[in-house]
This record gives structure tokens, sequence and C-alpha cells, in this order.
């Protein structure tokens, strides 16, 4: 059976570099990845108001490719965002991604309504770039996928449901609609088995890993601060939901990356 390394390799399709946990450290952090294989990152910028030093870690670094939006829970503190403000920011050569966007009743239950007007936006931002929807979603399954189904009938898009931890029916929905389900290090977890069902009862060509960094690290990190490197570690659990050897899960997840996120596979720097 193969192992992680440099030579299998591996994308990190979500993770926050710009928090204040990795600051001073990105050159480590890459350097750690790039020993386990993991030669791409997407660092994800969750309010517009705060994207220039996530579109700056991209411009500085080849491997760091960049998505945009407003997180549901934060769609209440920051101004709505617009089409023009999404469309603007997906010229940009290494953005490859519209969110993360979703919505969060767990903690923020009392914009619900905010959430969902601006979760409409950014899928109509996805439907005109081409670039993939990047979705949050806790505690509220049945809105969203209402809300996922009823703006795919009005034109196709593509989506990818990040770290998803959600109901094996929302997991249908979203395969339903071809979309991609991201495993992280929840999927890891030791009592997570119910989760890891849901994702094998989905096609290999629908899997991502992500790390969701610097959260939810994986076995033998949890409780750690999490990091790129980790993705691995994830991965290692999906070849094992999927019965595939490390080297064989690693190279689906890739092509399966490169086909969603397809600016990323694009690029030349």
């Amino acid at each position: 059976m193969s192992e992680p390394g440099p030579e299998i390799a591996l994308t990190d399709s979500h993770c926050h570099l710009d928090f204040p946990q990795f600051d001073g450290e990105i050159d480590e952090l890459l350097t750690r990845a790039h020993a386990r294989g993991v030669h791409r990152c997407v660092t994800i910028c969750t309010k517009l108001s705060a994207l220039a030093p996530v579109q700056s870690l991209a411009e500085t670094h080849d491997e760091i490719f960049f998505a945009a939006g407003t997180h549901p829970m934060s769609v209440a503190s920051e101004p709505m965002v617009t089409l023009e403000d999404l469309l603007e920011v997906a010229a940009h050569p290494k953005c490859v991604g519209i969110g993360e966007t979703g919505l969060d009743y767990h903690y923020t239950a009392e914009s619900a309504d905010l959430q969902q007007h601006s979760l409409r936006i950014h899928i109509e931002a996805a439907r005109q770039t081409g670039l993939p929807l990047i979705i949050h979603a806790r505690d509220a399954d049945d809105d969203m996928a209402a809300i996922l189904t009823d703006e795919h009938a009005k034109g196709a898009y593509t989506c990818v449901m990040h770290c998803f931890s959600s109901s094996a029916a929302l997991a249908r929905a979203a395969l339903a609609l071809d979309f991609t389900l991201s495993m992280s290090g929840i999927a890891a977890f030791p009592k997570s088995q119910e989760l890891r069902d849901i994702f094998a009862t989905a096609p290999t060509n629908r899997i991502l890993v992500e790390t969701d960094a610097p959260y939810l690290a994986p076995p033998p990190n949890r409780g750690k601060r999490n990091e790129p490197s980790y993705v691995a570690d994830t991965a290692g659990i999906g070849a094992q939901v999927f019965g595939m050897d490390y080297k064989d899960f690693a190279a689906q997840s890739e092509a399966n990356f490169d086909r969603l996120f397809w600016k990323a596979a694009q690029w030349q720097s």
C-alpha cells in the first residue's frame, strides 16, 4: 500500500492561510505540505473586506490559489455582496472559486433571510463565471437543498459542499445535481462512521479532500492547529472508505479537483 509522500500529488481544496494562526509561517507550511505531496492549496476569503491578504498570498506563492465570498456567519455584519463585486474578484487570474457562501443556522439563524439572499447572489456569480460555488452548510439542510435545487433549475452551475458533515438527504440532493462532496478532518474522527458511510455512497469522481485549516485537524493531530500537510491524513481515510490504494485515491481526487477548479488546473506560472 502506498503512503503520502512528495511523489504522490494532492491538493488541499479549502484552507484559510490568511488567518492569524499562520502569521509568519507560510513558507514553512508549504515546505511541510510539499514533503507529503500537497502541491496546491486554495485559500478562502470569508468576507470581501478581508480580500487583500488572501489575494496577496495567491499572488506571492505559485502553489496558492484563492476563492472569495461572504461566509453566511458574516452576512449580517458585512455589506451585502453584489454580483458585480463577485464578478470583479473572479476576473483575477488566480481566483478559482466563488465563496465560501451558504447557510448556517447553528450560530446565526437570526440572519437566515439575509443568508439566503446572499447565497443566491453567489450562485448567480458561479453561474456567470463558470467557477465552482463553495458551500458551507450547518443545521440548514432543508433550505440548502431547496435553494441549490431551485437555482440549478434556472441554470446549471458547479458546486462543492465544503467540509461536508450534513445529512444523507443533503448529500443525495447535492449528488443529484452532480455536485461534489469534500472530506475534511471530521471524516477521519473515530466517531464519524455515519459520515464515512454517507461518503461511501458517493461516486469517487465526486469527492475532494480539504483541511479547513486552521480548524478540524484529523488524527493523529486532532486538537492541534490544522495545516495543509494534514490533508494527506484525511486522504488516507478517504482511500479506506472507498477501498482504494492511497495513490489511486489521491489521483482520483486530483482529477476531480482539476475538473471542478479548472482555472487552477490551467494555471501556468
